[in-house]
């Protein structure tokens, strides 16, 4: 991805949902509202980043924030209209005031890079991470005792905006079944998991 003017020691956990538009200007921090288009964004990093059309620099947008506005993910590609603040890190997206995602990519457009392809045949379930392996590529998620572990693929991952998974992490998974039993075909993030904190990289 392309290197983004937000620096290393910026903190997205920073901001909380309870802070007012009042109380940041009462802070003394500039805040404005942008229009953009989402760069990237990472849910398994929890963060992502916006360009926006007046040329300033990239845009941190924060899972928080997009929860806030009732949203569990963002597209690249999608048009955005949001309030955004001037710290003295960068610049962080505070509310989302609009989304359009009939301009977004979504991960099922993208073309496979593996000749594994699974149908869904199942509704979103929840399901929970039993291990993954990011060198082997591969790892299995499980919606509970009695049922059939789900081999998850990382192709799949990626081309569902996640990096890679944690033992525990909790995802709405749509199920089918190919050459290694029962395989995830679409992931998206649980929106009843916490949201993950860390630090934006250039990547």
């Amino acid at each position: 991805m392309a290197e983004s003017n937000i620096p290393y020691d910026f903190d997205p956990t920073e901001l909380t949902s309870e802070e007012t538009l009042e109380n940041l200007q009462k802070a003394g921090l500039e805040v404005f509202e942008v229009a953009g288009q989402i760069k990237w964004f990472d849910a398994s990093k929890g963060y992502g980043f916006i360009v926006p059309d007046n040329g300033l620099g990239d845009i941190l947008l924060h899972v928080t924030c997009l929860r806030g506005g009732g949203y569990q993910t963002a597209y690249e590609g999608a048009r955005i209209h949001c309030q955004a603040m001037k710290r003295p890190k960068g610049l962080q997206a505070f509310r989302i005031l609009s989304m359009d995602e009939s301009t977004a990519i979504h991960p099922s457009q993208l073309p496979q890079r593996t000749h594994v392809i699974v149908t869904p045949e199942s509704d979103w379930e929840r399901a929970v991470c039993k291990w993954f392996n990011r060198v082997r590529g591969f790892g299995f998620l499980t919606r509970g005792e009695g049922t059939p572990d789900i081999f998850c693929h990382m192709e799949t991952l990626r081309r569902f905006g996640f990096t890679e998974l944690r033992p525990g992490q909790l995802v709405q998974v749509r199920y089918g079944y190919g050459e290694k039993g029962c395989m995830a075909a679409e992931l998206r993030p649980d929106g009843a998991q916490p949201a993950v904190g860390g630090f934006p990289s250039q990547h």
